[in-house]
């Protein structure tokens, strides 16, 4: 992370920084658009294309050759995956082929490791998600493998998304119910958020908690829209994640869409148990929150159900013991993050409870 960056995490609650994507296109076969999306936004001279093998033959290869066509000079760069590595050799490609842009075309990972290498160089991304795997679409954070830290980091916003309905639908089904789980937790993440607001005065801001929890709620009441071959389900998706990675934007921080759920998450993938996908666990992870918020954790677990969303430890593959493992350990991954789990600070038997209850746990 750069000086500039780091900065920008840390300032105070009276000031922080908003970076907005300048023009979001979605609909069916809008990938055709990025070239007269090039000229609009004055972008001359070389393009790097990041993109993983499957993702650069779904979309990438289509993309360089319509930017191509119409004379833009193009580089290719396969990510396998994002780890510190990884990044530094991509940052390599940018210092070399010195791109005006970097066009990020895959999932998470692949978004994640053009937001971060561009960001560490000052050249800007294009946002061009073939999943929906999770909200990293249009946030201004990245997670890298290998990394001291398990969450998200500070790198930049995309300048512009181009999100291809046609192509997303090509995607893995799993990866579009982990999306969903990702939105749906938001409802806890907002909580936790004005827990540390109302305990320990951090910032909260309520047009971002707002936009978050806007996002939740069109996705818990259009669920039953949200199946295999509904490409209007699909496009209600893409639109929530967009909008939760803006609220974060807007925030100046992850805290609108990040909360217990997701250290949960994390702790999870600290213990290294066979794992479900990112946006599962924090479904789940939101579940046992909002029981111990006092919330409406039935409704979750309904929703999550209706998508076909795992709701337990066994549909997520991790053993019961990693569970509360995970709750126990999810506070200490980030002990300034102030959530729910920092404030109640129970014992195994205490999150054995709630995981039960909840039917987490048998």
């Amino acid at each position: 992370m750069t000086t500039q960056q780091s900065k920008l995490v840390n300032l105070s609650s009276s000031y922080h920084y908003m970076q907005l994507p300048r023009e979001v296109i979605v609909g069916r076969g809008v990938l055709k658009r990025i070239t007269e999306l090039f000229k609009r936004l004055n972008l001359t001279g070389t393009a790097l294309i990041l993109a993983g093998k499957t993702s650069y033959e779904i979309a990438g290869e289509k993309v360089r050759n319509l930017l191509a066509q119409s004379g833009i000079p193009v580089d290719t760069f396969l990510v396998k995956e994002v780890t510190s590595k990884e990044i530094l050799m991509v940052e390599k490609q940018i210092k070399s082929w010195k791109p005006c842009v970097v066009i990020a075309v895959g999932g998470g990972t692949k978004i994640d490791a053009a937001k971060l290498s561009s960001s560490n160089q000052g050249v800007p991304f294009i946002s061009i998600p073939t999943t929906l795997s999770h909200d990293g679409i249009a946030s201004p954070l990245a997670s890298v493998k290998g990394s001291h830290q398990p969450y998200s980091i500070m790198a930049q916003a995309p300048l512009s998304i181009i999100a291809d309905i046609n192509i997303i639908a090509q995607s893995p089904w799993h990866s579009v119910i982990s999306g969903c789980g990702d939105v749906i937790s938001k409802y806890t993440s907002v909580k936790d958020w004005w827990l540390a607001h109302s305990e320990k005065e951090e910032y909260y801001g309520d047009y971002a908690a707002s936009l978050a929890l806007m996002s939740t709620k069109l996705v818990t009441e259009k669920a039953s829209m949200i199946k295999p071959g509904k490409h209007d389900g699909l496009r209600i998706l893409l639109e929530a994640l967009i909008s939760c990675g803006v609220a974060m934007s807007i925030a100046g921080s992850s805290r609108p869409c990040s909360g217990s759920e997701h250290l949960f998450s994390h702790a999870l993938d600290i213990i290294n148990s066979p794992h479900a996908m990112h946006g599962e666990q924090c479904g789940v992870g939101s579940i046992i929150a909002a029981y111990l918020h006092n919330s409406n954790w039935k409704r979750i677990k309904y929703t999550l159900k209706r998508i076909g969303a795992p709701t337990t430890a066994k549909e997520l593959g991790v053993k019961r013991r990693d569970v509360i493992k995970a709750l126990r350990m999810a506070p200490k991954i980030r002990p300034e993050r102030y959530t729910i789990l920092h404030k109640l600070d129970l014992n195994n038997e205490g999150y054995e409870k709630a995981a039960k209850i909840t039917g987490v746990i048998e």
